[in-house]
């Protein structure tokens, strides 16, 4: 059977943790009870042996003393309630009204048990607020979006052709901003009646972040001097055409600072409105998991103490589990049943107003279901395993023995087949460390998929990343062994040579592939973030984009081996085995350096994007670390092309600039660590490994391979094929380099979220209400 303990840490929500009932330290206080109840033995004891009376005699006295406890056991403690200074939360006082053989210990449990249920209840009250408030603001942003609504359907009965309402619009900036101005919410569809006037219908001026919508009625009451309302409809500019758009809206407010025309304008158009209406059921749903959130946690609590009051019961051979379990259910995070109410109305709102009456629907959104683990997979991941170290004995055996890797043979193998299964091997090899990363952070309770913000449902689990992995380096093998086995059975070189190329097209097409099959939310999830990549910085940028980002920068490598397998097949060598073409050209040169640049110059756009959005300097100095790298890759690059004492030393200048600058980043602002004054000496206060000295050798081995980066500059003597495998073995480096970055980087996302209490997501809402007059 498990333990309670084992349970609750296990089912507790991790951002809370600190919010629950301290389970641990409450076992403490009831071992120390235990301890001092054991009868401390006399000198005088012992020579004679044991009576055979003294069993009965002791089951005599339990049982007496069961029994006077069963008379009196509503007088052994007595709970008071009393109200704070504020008179917002009531707070438990336990006070002991019959004298124990050990009652100091006792005391201290109590007192201890009273501040464990006081935090509980001042915890659940303040979300308990919290998400009522939220309920109310989202109540008033759906009978806003709902009016709207019916201001499009009546502006289509009344006018077909017309399919929007016309708006003026102004600059702002980062947001896609229209307003309607009313007296209150309940006059849009009386304004929306009044549609016919053409004077009176829309009055359009310009305001400083967006537009008014003024029908007359409206626009009489303001000239007697009543103040306006201004409903804001506020869409974040989160595509790269919203993003345009409120820059060119910017540059004409702030350049021409000329108001356009009446009547041509921005239009609160059916799109527009879609953008409100997704904005808003996602913050129900997010409502919805923050109850069910709190629901849990009462549930978890409750049954806390009432196992550590049966434990005390045991221990002091009492009866006082009933008296405090009286006053816990009169407490407020088990006694209210405003969570329960919200719940059911958030699930009759979404289903009437988002899924058409459709409660099974409503209950996907609502309540997505977790994935169950399969033994398949797990049996799929050991027989791929076993399959790719069987095939990659047989590729060295048969290299082996046909003299591929050495120097006196022929280069083409390490042309044409080298740089294409490399790409594979260093993406296996990524895609085994985030595999093992996903298992760290699952066995430490590092909620992952809340801080990329994925669906529990679709969401990749680490037997699925490593059955992913094995089944890739198998098929990868598989086809370097074919390969070889076809070269020394006397194929053609040029249909051989077209098998790497096969094998990645292929790859490509099963990542692209558009139906259901094959992880498919995975995969184009990875699209979806990769597009947001390149267009930086016109996508807003979420955690997952940066990290993903990040993880290009260590792929530098891989890059420059895709660069050459497709200007290998592009220019056609594998026919006519002229590498000259892709290793002397100048487009090759020069397109390295895009390749080298690209993964930089994305991660510092996000950076700029990011200062736009937050207003935060040290994004600035994030983004001055990429270019940083950016300068020192240049070099680097350079020097290889022009090997002189000059650009050696702009290169070894540069990149230790860049890594000084990078190791500080790592250790300072990604980890978290470094910090003089945490009880902990040079981490941090807060560690999720139990081990301290794990930490301090991450340290040392992140810059240990962050230096290994400088390496590609020395010159060894070493042949072309040595060359190759020593720049594979140093890109292998940094991809374990990174690997081990990420596990530290989520955990100090974590503990940022657990300090903040943060385990529901926080969804912007598209409308806001300003009072237009000021």
């Amino acid at each position: 059977m498990v333990k309670f303990s084992k349970e609750l840490e296990a089912q507790l929500i991790p951002e809370w943790k600190d919010a629950f009932v301290n389970y641990w330290q409450l076992k403490k206080h009831i071992k120390k009870i235990k301890l001092s109840r054991k009868p401390r033995r006399s000198p005088h004891d012992g020579g004679f042996g044991r009576s055979i009376l003294d069993s009965v005699c002791f089951l005599a006295q339990r049982f007496s003393g069961k029994y006077r406890s069963s008379e009196n056991n509503t007088e052994i403690i007595q709970v008071r309630r009393k109200s704070t200074v504020e008179g917002d939360n009531e707070v438990f006082q336990t006070e002991l009204a019959q004298l124990f053989s050990e009652e100091d210990e006792v005391r201290v449990f109590f007192e201890r048990l009273d501040e464990e249920l006081n935090k509980v209840n001042r915890f659940y009250n303040a979300k308990e607020v919290e998400f009522m408030e939220k309920g109310e603001i989202l109540n008033k942003q759906l009978q806003i979006l709902v009016e709207l609504k019916q201001i499009l359907r009546d502006r289509r009965q009344k006018n077909p052709s017309a399919v929007a309402v016309s708006l003026s619009r102004s600059s702002s900036h980062n947001s896609d901003f229209s307003a309607i101005n009313a007296e209150s919410p309940t006059e849009l569809n009386d304004s929306a009646l009044e549609i016919s006037s053409q004077t009176d219908e829309v009055i359009a001026t310009l305001e400083k972040n967006g537009v008014n919508f003024i029908n007359a009625a409206t626009r009489a009451k303001k000239k007697k001097g009543n103040p306006k309302l201004a409903i804001w409809i506020d869409i974040p500019a989160t595509t790269p055409m919203r993003t345009i758009t409120a820059i060119t809206s910017m540059l004409w407010e702030d350049l021409v600072n000329k108001p356009k025309k009446e009547g041509t304008g921005d239009f609160i158009n059916r799109k527009k409105i879609e953008c409100a209406e997704k904005m808003i059921r996602c913050a129900f749903v997010e409502l919805y998991r923050g109850l069910g959130l709190l629901k849990t946690y009462s549930s978890l609590n409750m049954v806390a103490f009432v196992k550590i009051l049966k434990k005390f019961d045991k221990v002091s051979n009492q009866q006082a589990s009933s008296s405090y379990l009286k006053a816990v259910k009169r407490s407020l995070f088990i006694s209210s049943d405003k969570v329960v109410s919200l719940m059911d109305e958030v699930e009759s709102i979404f289903t009437k107003h988002f899924v058409k009456n459709d409660r099974k629907k409503a209950m996907k959104f609502l309540r997505p279901r977790q994935q169950k683990d399969s033994h398949m997979v797990t049996f799929f991941v050991g027989l791929f395993t076993g399959c790719f170290v069987s095939l990659f004995s047989v590729y060295v055996m048969l290299a082996h023995f046909s003299g591929i890797f050495s120097p006196s043979s022929e280069t083409a193998y390490m042309e044409t087949v080298y740089p294409v299964f490399s790409v594979f091997a260093l993406l296996s090899l990524h895609l085994f460390m985030y595999g093992c990363n996903l298992l760290m952070w699952r066995s430490t309770r590092i909620n992952y998929n809340f801080i990329f913000e994925f669906q529990p449902s679709t969401a990749l689990r680490y037997r699925d990343a490593f059955l992913i992995c094995t089944t890739f380096m198998t098929a990868v093998v598989g086809a370097m062994v074919i390969h070889l086995l076809l070269r020394a059975g006397g194929f053609s070189p040029s249909h051989v040579d077209t098998i790497p190329g096969m094998l990645l097209l292929i790859f490509i097409a099963l990542l692209i592939c558009p139906f259901d099959i094959l992880y498919c939310p995975t995969r184009y999830c990875f699209l979806r973030v990769m597009r947001k990549i390149v267009w930086s910085p016109f996508y807003k940028v979420l955690l997952v984009d940066f990290f993903m980002a990040d993880q290009l920068t260590s792929q530098i490598p891989l890059l420059r081996y895709l660069e050459s397998t497709a200007c290998y097949f592009l220019a056609r060598s594998f026919k006519t085995h002229h590498y000259e073409t892709c290793r002397k050209g100048k487009l090759f040169r020069e397109l390295a350096y895009v390749i080298s640049f690209s993964p930089y110059y994305w991660r510092a756009m996000q950076c700029a994007r990011r200062w736009i959005d937050e207003y935060d300097n040290a994004h600035l100095a994030n983004m001055g670390k990429y270019v940083s790298a950016m300068v020192a890759a240049g070099a680097r690059l350079t020097y290889a092309n022009q090997p002189n004492n000059l650009w050696f030393g702009i290169a070894l200048v540069t990149s230790v600039v860049a890594i000084i600058y990078q190791l500080y980043w790592d250790f300072v602002r990604d980890w978290g660590l470094l910090n003089r004054s945490s009880k902990n000496p040079w981490l941090r206060d807060d560690l999720i490994l139990n081990k301290k000295r794990m930490y301090y050798l991450s340290i040392a081995l992140n810059i240990v391979l962050r230096i290994a980066s400088v390496e590609t500059m020395m010159k060894f003597h070493v042949n072309q094929v040595e060359s190759n495998l020593l720049d594979f073995f140093l890109a292998s480096l940094e991809v374990i380099r990174r690997g081990h970055w990420n596990f530290y980087r989520l955990e100090n996302e974590h503990l940022n979220n657990v300090g903040k209490f943060r385990a529901v997501k926080a969804v912007p809402l598209p409308f806001r209400e300003t009072d237009s007059d000021g």
